[in-house]
């Protein structure tokens, strides 16, 4: 059993589209996707700085653009994976990719869901930081005391906490024993109830989006369930804005559903870095290249039911 999975805000590098225009149609796709959301996703993938693409209005959209055109190039018969899942904003593409919405519709409620976000960042200065080991409970008893959320519970001991700057300044000051922490070049607390301006602009336009229910098993950040309706999945796409990411879960589902081998789409290796040390066993792949692409059909074609 295949997975593809897509990854969220903060995975994006500079340049790190740059070998995908090379793949026959790509830059077309990416020409007309750009039209749709309003932004020049081959300038910002191949070309702009760190800075540009932190933008969270920016970065959303080229995220779940380059998941689509990876996807695009390892189906292009328009054949689907047994499952997918993404972390955060990669549920969107993960959407698309089973079916549950065109890769336009996705494109417009990303391109809606980031101006969203980057307008709700803007209210409260804020930010994020990943937590590394330490001992779980009191990982999360050190965030409630500094009022923060655990905004991604991400598994193999990796915690993002969510909140105010002088929140996670206090965080800093005093971490959990044994914990490292990496503050995320993230415009802001995700996730969180800072997000709530947001949740309102989706749900308004929510119910006029053109929904399937999912062709491949879909899992959900909310808990990791599998999500037979489209439109359940859309309510808990715009739900999941202000409430916490579980990775874990998801992860957890992957195992029990009997997941063998996940292919992970660009901009690749995050979620398999968790997934190498969460699900061992479990075949590998950061799809991070045009180069990477005949491996990763030769995964499918071994792991596909």
């Amino acid at each position: 059993m295949i997975l593809l999975a897509s990854p969220g805000q903060g995975a994006q590098t500079p340049g790190f589209l740059q070998p995908w225009l090379e793949v026959p149609g790509v830059a077309d796709r990416l020409a007309w996707w750009s039209a749709v959301t309003g932004l020049d996703l081959v300038r910002y993938g191949t070309t702009a700085d760190a800075e540009e693409i932190r933008d969270t209005a920016v970065a959303q959209p080229l995220l779940v653009a380059a998941a689509l055109a990876a996807y695009e190039q390892l189906y292009p018969g328009g054949g689907r994976p047994d499952a997918v899942a993404g972390h955060s904003v990669g549920e969107l593409a993960a959407a698309a990719i089973s079916g549950v919405l065109s890769p336009e519709t996705a494109l417009v409620l990303v391109r809606e869901r980031g101006r969203a976000m980057a307008e709700a960042a803007a209210v409260t200065e804020t930010g994020m930081t990943a937590l590394l080991g330490g001992d779980p409970d009191e990982v999360l008893q050190v965030l409630e005391k500094h009022g923060l959320t655990p905004a991604n519970v991400n598994g193999a001991g990796q915690v993002v906490a969510a909140g105010t700057t002088a929140q996670l300044q206090a965080l800093a000051d005093e971490p959990p024993a044994k914990a490292r922490l990496r503050p995320l070049a993230v415009a802001g607390a995700f996730h969180t109830e800072h997000m709530a301006p947001a949740v309102e602009t989706l749900a308004r336009l929510a119910p006029g989006a053109d929904v399937h229910d999912p062709r491949s098993t879909l899992l959900s950040n909310r808990d990791g369930a599998v999500v037979t309706s489209g439109r359940e999945y859309l309510d808990r796409l715009v739900a999941q804005v202000s409430a916490p990411v579980r990775w874990d879960a998801c992860m957890a589902a992957m195992r029990e559903l009997g997941v063998t081998a996940i292919i992970e789409l660009p901009p690749a290796g995050t979620l398999t870095g968790l997934a190498k040390r969460e699900l061992k066993g479990v075949e590998l792949l950061a799809l991070k290249t045009p180069e990477d692409l005949g491996k990763a059909r030769e995964l499918i074609e071994a792991h596909t039911s």
